[in-house]
This record gives structure tokens, C-alpha cells and sequence, in this order.
């Protein structure tokens, strides 16, 4: 039985990689298997690419160059991780994955949206989310959180393009309400929490049970 795979998204600073361990941990405590994964990363070759997309000192970068970079990691993470987790049946939880790249690089930087659809494809080696959650908050007050201990090259870009993040995310929302759904994540962290497992559960309806 394939299992389910369900993704984080959000500007810089709402909150994920916190909800993605608190996610994954509720997941776990019900008898499923989980994967808890990081886009970019989540494997050597993928985390080396991490480490070259945001680093700072590479400004100079091409948008069409962070793009493939960024499909790059991901089709390593979906053949050697993603693809052989659900085939056994566990529940995947990933932060981040394609929908960042359509926010970021065809709301962000202004790519072509046909490329993007067309590197996405590629990138996610045919593999889709079954769930995306999009944490959402005040632009300003996510990047003044995210930004607190210093910015990787994608922060640094500044609050317009945030903005340009965010509206491509609200997009989404509406675009596809059947996978991807809006949270608030405003609030304390167990508020928050609470929220991410309500907009779950049609597909893991034993969250309902933990406490918020």
C-alpha cells in the first residue's frame, strides 16, 4: 500500500522546520511510519547543493541556475528517499518540495510559469504531494524571525520579494484547494500544531486525538 506524502510550504520564517519535527513526532505516536525530509537536502549529493544555492556569497547566481539547481536536488531526494519510503508505506513529511520553486522562482524571481511547471515535473520525477499545508503569515514579522541570527541568500533578497513569495503561495491556495491548504500560523507553536493536524484530518484522522 503506497503511503502518504505531505508537504510544509511558507515564505522564510512562518514556522515549518518547528512544525515539521512536532508533525512528524504526532505521526509517529500513532504507529506510522514516518520520513521527515528538507527540500533542498535530504541526501548527500542534495545537501551539497544546499549548502551552494544558499550560500550567501554566491549572489551572483542566475535565476535559471537556482532553478535547475533546486530540480536537481529534488530528483535525488524523490529516486533515492521519497519514492521508496511511500512504496513501503510510510507517511513522508517534507519541508518544502515543488511548490516552493513555483512561489519562489515564478512569483519571486518572474520565470516563465510554463518552465517552472515543466522543470517541476522533471525535478519531481512525476512524484506529487498528497496534502500541502502553506503556514502563513505576516511577511514582515516572518522575516524579522527569520532573518534574527543572520540571512542565507534566499532571505537576503529582502521583503518585496518575500511579498512576491507569499502571493504565489495564496495562489496555490486557491488554485488547488484539494491538496494545498492554507494555515494560519499565528499563535503559539501548539496553536499552530493544532491547526496542521485539523487540515489533516481526512487523511490522518487519528491526530485528532493528540493534544492541542
Amino acid at each position: 500500500m503506497r503511503g502518504l506524502f505531505i508537504t510544509l510550504e511558507g515564505a522564510d520564517g512562518c514556522g515549518k522546520s518547528t512544525q515539521a519535527a512536532i508533525l512528524a513526532d504526532r505521526i509517529a505516536a500513532t504507529g506510522r511510519e514516518v520520513v521527515r525530509l528538507r527540500e533542498p537536502g535530504g541526501t548527500a549529493v542534495s545537501e551539497k547543493i544546499r549548502a551552494l544555492v544558499l550560500d550567501p556569497e554566491n549572489s551572483e547566481m542566475a535565476p535559471e541556475c537556482e532553478l535547475l539547481l533546486f530540480e536537481a536536488s529534488r530528483a535525488q531526494l524523490v529516486r533515492q528517499v521519497i519514492e521508496p519510503a511511500l512504496a513501503r508505506g510510510a507517511v513522508v513529511v517534507c519541508d518544502r518540495f515543488y511548490d516552493s520553486t513555483f512561489a519562489y522562482q515564478a512569483a519571486g524571481r518572474s520565470l516563465a510559469e510554463q518552465t517552472i511547471r515543466a522543470a517541476n515535473a522533471l525535478g519531481s520525477c512525476g512524484v506529487a504531494p498528497d496534502r500541502t499545508l502553506v503556514l502563513d503569515m505576516d511577511t514582515d514579522a516572518a522575516l524579522s524571525r527569520a532573518t534574527r541570527d543572520g540571512a542565507d541568500r534566499m532571505e537576503a533578497e529582502g521583503v518585496a520579494f518575500q511579498r512576491r513569495v507569499r502571493e504565489g503561495y495564496l495562489r496555490l491556495v486557491a488554485e488547488e484547494p484539494r491538496r494545498v491548504r492554507r494555515v494560519d500560523a499565528t499563535g503559539t507553536v501548539e496553536e499552530v500544531a493544532g491547526r496542521l493536524a485539523d487540515a489533516l484530518a481526512d487523511l490522518l484522522p487519528d491526530l485528532a486525538g493528540e493534544d492541542r
